[in-house]
């Protein structure tokens, strides 16, 4: 796999961009030249033309060598921007100097300098293409042979005014500003990337309180289930049926304790190893409702089948994810809750959760899950690491809040199972 630095790939995006500008400047060059021609004799048109031919093979090899094989530094290509410079400062030479019309191609390399490399090199570059003026002013060669076509030369200084401000602002228009553009884009992906580090920042907090909480949970869960058996030997001859039922529950209960435990263990490992499992949606579905059935014997969960068969990657993180939103919406509708699920298409399917709860307008305001909200009934985190969890997995999150309740959509991407190593 082929590395390349932010050098690199800045210069390779901008090559094709080069490439054009250049060639758009020869073509104006040969245009140039075959108009004074059929005006005028050009005093060494045969020079204008081999330095064209020159400028169009370094122009084709500047290609190729940002393209392919982009160098590190920057400094290659301020050079080829004073190549650039040069090979129009001289053909401007041959062709009338600084009376020449468009002796303004000079500003289109320095204003791409000003963007693709550094700013002392382009304050380099800037004075360069003074000095190349300044020379064409100091050592003037006239264009033509004979001095008697002052009106033909006039006429066509005008055109060649007009035509080389037609050609600066195009250029300027599809090279610069596409050039902008991209460095615009690349912001704004620097931008989230560091909104997502943030994220991930607070996220990484949560799961050190999590893994120290569950660490000291263990002790007081092992002596709780030694005392638990204690009471029970002493009291195995009582007569008091309440009494067995409460240290049943009891016994339940840290059981119930226990597992939680132990599947925040075997999630952090799995989640450390990036492991994850490729299954149809309607397994992983039926993984869920049993899931459900266990923490919610009694839960007014409806499931409406049918569920795709589309491949998805699930890992225990997912599942709990999904179970945080089944909890938020029984606790806000306690009578109802719907779970559905469909395709979208070749690309992936989403999973919703419907119910007839209030409350959540607040924290629905803008995308859900983007940061942690207040809770009556909880600590406010579950929302916020259920939206963390699936965009991990490259889905997403949407609720769509009104009056008859909250909608939750969980869009998950399908994958190819051979591709994943599933048979």
């Amino acid at each position: 796999m082929e590395w390349l630095t932010y050098s690199q790939t800045g210069l390779r995006q901008a090559a094709r961009y080069l490439l054009g500008m250049r060639l758009a400047i020869i073509i104006t060059m040969l245009v140039a030249i075959a108009v004074a021609e059929s005006r005028l004799a050009l005093a060494h048109r045969a020079e204008a033309l081999l330095l064209c031919l020159l400028y169009g093979v370094l122009a084709t090899l500047g290609w190729l060598w940002f393209s392919r094989r982009p160098p590190a530094s920057p400094i290659p290509a301020s050079l080829s921007l004073a190549t650039d410079l040069a090979l129009i400062g001289l053909w401007l030479y041959l062709t009338g100097g600084y009376t020449n019309p468009l002796v303004s191609l000079l500003l289109l390399p320095i204003a791409v300098a000003i963007i693709l490399v550094p700013g002392r090199h382009g304050i380099v570059l800037t004075i360069s293409g003074v000095l190349v003026y300044t020379a064409l002013v100091r050592w003037h060669v006239p264009a033509i042979e004979h001095q008697h076509h002052d009106s033909n030369l006039a006429q066509l200084h005008l055109v060649g005014m007009w035509a080389t401000f037609a050609l600066t602002a195009a250029i300027l228009l599809l090279v610069v500003g596409t050039l902008a553009h991209q460095l615009r884009t690349q912001q704004q992906q620097l931008a989230q990337f560091r909104e997502n580090r943030l994220r991930d920042e607070q996220i990484i907090a949560l799961g050190l309180s999590a893994a120290s909480v569950a660490h000291r949970l263990g002790t007081p869960l092992n002596t709780l289930t030694l005392l638990l058996g204690e009471v029970r030997s002493a009291t195995e001859h009582s007569q008091n049926p309440h009494l067995d039922d409460d240290l049943t529950l009891m016994e339940q209960q840290l059981t119930l304790c226990s597992d939680h435990l132990n599947q925040l263990t075997q999630a952090a490992v799995q989640a450390r190893s990036a492991q994850t499992d490729v299954l149809t949606a309607s397994t992983w579905l039926h993984r869920l409702r049993e899931s459900c059935t266990l923490l919610w014997p009694a839960g007014p969960i409806h499931w409406a089948a049918p569920w795709p068969d589309a491949h998805i990657a699930v890992d225990a993180t997912l599942d709990q994810a999904v179970l945080n939103l089944l909890a938020n919406a029984l606790t806000a509708s306690p009578q109802w809750v719907n779970v559905s699920c469909r395709a979208t298409g070749n690309d992936g399917i989403e999973l919703i959760v419907e119910d007839h709860g209030e409350g959540l307008e607040s924290a629905l305001s803008g995308a859900p899950g983007q940061d942690i909200v207040e809770s009556r009934d909880g600590l406010g985190v579950g929302l916020f690491l259920s939206n963390a969890t699936i965009q991990r997995l490259g889905g997403n999150l949407r609720a769509r809040v009104n009056d008859r309740g909250t909608t939750m959509m969980i869009y998950l991407p399908t994958v190819n199972p051979a591709v994943s190593g599933v048979l």
